[in-house]
């Protein structure tokens, strides 16, 4: 009998949480968003908590009209002692997203998660705390969030997620990330139509993010930890070993991670790459040219290696009856998904271990918002029991 997702996590150890929180330091945000007109006594957030960009999607109950749409770096920067005045905007103490990433030579940059997980509490509730002030409901409403967990998220992770989110939403559901992604990406209008394939259905979702890869056979439920594969190696990851590379065939080039990542972001791929790659950058004031392509490549497919290793042990564990539709249906999703030619890489590794006819299909540009939108559609079907409660 299949279950649905509980959280261990009981309303009295989120209470006792939220009396330990620390108060919100000062903070900034580059314009504060008007209070929402109430429609109803009820709104609804679809938040995924990215480890690199987080999404936040909001809706009334019983409207399917967006009140809030909006993608943040997951980054919270404290201002460095003896700053001098007005050098950050409205002297912030803390400031969030793009305006710290703007103002970060003056700022100690924060990242409230690491692998997917919660890394820093107290940056994490601070971060929460902005996205409440991006969400801005009106007095008397009540505010309730679906919010993504990795599947290595453990009774320990989710506690210190609703620690962070304690006293800023009244109710939240945590639910995997990869089942969110294909609840978004699902095509509610084609459902009727016999010759659509339903990710919701029967599927394989692979969600590449920053921090972890997390790979879910989605059939319908909340997925149970045996229908999941998480691993920490993903898009931060390939970073790592870029940079690795970079100083190993350069070693008087020291490039940031922001600068690596940039890099990647552009020229990713696996496989045979067509073309060399050649960046420019700027050491000690001179343009230099570099020839990448063999250090790209071969991190990309130490994540490719893996995302294939991940898909053949969730095949394992499906039904006989279902894998012959499950193979025509395998989704990447996440930042991952984005490397050039990884959908054909990994087919073509499927194909070559015997599996029959593998199909694998990438979401498209809008991977950021997906588990958003999933989210925000888990929320409007919630039973009243699945919500936990955070606040008194």
């Amino acid at each position: 009998m299949r279950t649905t997702f509980v959280s261990p996590f009981t309303a009295e150890t989120a209470r006792e949480l939220q009396r330990k929180a620390p108060p919100a330091p000062a903070a900034f945000t580059e314009a504060a968003p008007k209070a929402l007109s109430p429609k109803s006594e009820l709104l609804l957030v679809g938040f995924d908590f990215g480890t690199n960009t987080s999404c936040v999607k909001a809706a009334y109950a019983g409207s399917t009209d967006l009140v809030v749409n909006e993608l943040l770096p997951t980054v919270v920067g404290y201002a460095k002692e003896g700053i001098v005045e007005n050098l950050l905007p409205g002297n912030a103490k803390v400031l969030y997203g793009q305006l710290a990433m703007k103002n970060r030579l003056y700022l100690r940059l924060v990242a409230p998660l690491m692998d997917g997980l919660i890394e820093d509490i107290a940056a994490a509730q601070d971060f929460a705390r902005h996205v409440r002030q991006v969400i801005n409901p009106p007095a008397g409403v009540e505010l309730r969030a679906v919010v993504g967990v990795p599947a290595i998220a453990d009774r320990s992770a989710r506690e210190s997620l609703c620690q962070a989110l304690g006293g800023l939403f009244n109710k939240v559901m945590l639910i995997p990330e990869p089942f969110l992604s294909a609840l978004g990406y699902r095509d509610e209008g084609r459902l009727s139509d016999p010759s659509y394939q339903d990710p919701v259905k029967n599927s394989i979702f692979v969600d590449i993010g920053a921090g972890t890869t997390d790979t879910c056979l989605v059939q319908g439920y909340f997925p149970t930890a045996e229908d999941q594969v998480s691993v920490a190696f993903a898009g931060d990851r390939v970073d790592d070993l870029l940079q690795e590379a970079i100083r190993k065939s350069h070693p008087d080039i020291n490039l940031s991670l922001l600068k690596v990542r940039e890099i990647k972001e552009q020229h990713a791929y696996v496989g045979k790459s067509e073309t060399p790659v050649s960046v420019n950058v700027v050491v000690g004031g001179k343009m230099r040219k570099l020839d990448l392509g063999e250090a790209i490549g071969n991190s990309c497919q130490q994540l490719l290696q893996k995302v294939f290793d991940s898909v053949k042990s969730v095949i394992a564990r499906a039904s006989t009856d279902s894998v012959a539709d499950l193979l025509q249906n395998i989704v990447l999703t996440g930042g991952g998904s984005r490397i050039r030619n990884i959908d054909t890489e990994l087919q073509r590794l499927l194909s070559e271990e015997g599996y029959e006819k593998p199909r694998v299909q990438t979401v498209g540009d809008n991977y950021k918002e997906f588990l958003a939108k999933g989210a925000l559609v888990a929320a409007r079907q919630a039973k009243e029991s699945q919500w936990q409660q955070l606040a008194a």
